[in-house]
């Protein structure tokens, strides 16, 4: 954990001067994952990506970097399931289709596919209705930074290994799913650091000016590991207790 401090800081020191400030956090990057200069950028080489042209359903982290991603998706009819900030109600589905389709800038930032899911727009799903969703194609995510050996290092809270493990534990994604991280030059560290057990490894590191194929040499996690979750998270994300449970119901079963 010290070694990603160490990376968080170094990264953090260089964001500042190509990040955009988010709405609530401005440019305290302990809470959020910014935008950044370029991102479109960045966008378009995702775009020209041979598996992008094939995406049904995808994952996508809530992440201001990934708005523009989220809302071509939306308008190439993509499927997309997001996750609320810090899982706490749960994920949002959007389908590409009538309001939501017509409202796509709204619906691909974080407050505002929140603020549709209140007014009935979309809605947020159970982990039943997760599972019934069938396969995922692809999972896009920021990070704070990434190693070139496709570790991931987030801002510390461990969010996305999270959602990796919970779609892994229902079945809708398996260990070759690929996994692509959207962020800055800046962000991307050339070390071959190791991974933890809980790692989610990302395949393809994507950046304004470079597309990044990792030789993926690191096996991903299948499940959560229930002792390493952060003090408090069990009463935080309600998907966590029903997740014990749906697995105990599974084992009994």
């Amino acid at each position: 954990m010290r070694r990603k401090d160490a990376i968080r800081r170094d990264v953090f020191g260089k964001l500042r001067a190509v990040a955009l400030p988010d709405s609530r956090f401005d440019y305290d990057f302990d809470n959020f994952i910014p935008d950044f200069a370029m991102s479109p950028r960045a966008l378009e080489r995702l775009l020209n990506l041979k598996l992008y042209a094939g995406l049904k359903l995808i994952f996508t982290t809530p992440d201001n970097s990934l708005e523009g991603f989220r809302a071509r998706a939306l308008r190439d009819g993509i499927r997309q399931v997001i996750s609320t900030y810090g899982i706490r109600r749960g994920m949002i589905l959007l389908e590409p289709t009538g309001e939501v389709k017509r409202q796509e800038a709204v619906a691909a930032t974080l407050d505002g596919m929140e603020r549709l899911a209140q007014q009935g727009v979309v809605r947020y799903l159970a982990l039943r209705e997760v599972q019934r969703l069938g396969q995922f194609d692809l999972l896009v995510t920021g990070a704070s930074a990434v190693c070139t050996n496709g570790v991931r290092v987030g801002k510390g809270h461990g969010y996305f290994d999270l959602e990796w493990a919970m779609l892994r534990m229902l079945g809708v994604i398996q260990e070759d799913t690929p996994v692509i991280a959207v962020v800055h030059d800046v962000q991307v560290v050339d070390e071959d650091l190791a991974p933890e057990p809980v790692d989610t490894i990302v395949d393809i590191i994507v950046t304004p000016t470079r597309t990044i194929q990792v030789s993926r040499r690191y096996p991903r996690p299948e499940r959560i590991y229930w002792d390493k979750l952060e003090p408090g998270m069990l009463d935080a994300i309600p998907y966590l207790t029903d997740l014990k449970q749906f697995v105990a119901k599974e084992v009994v079963r």
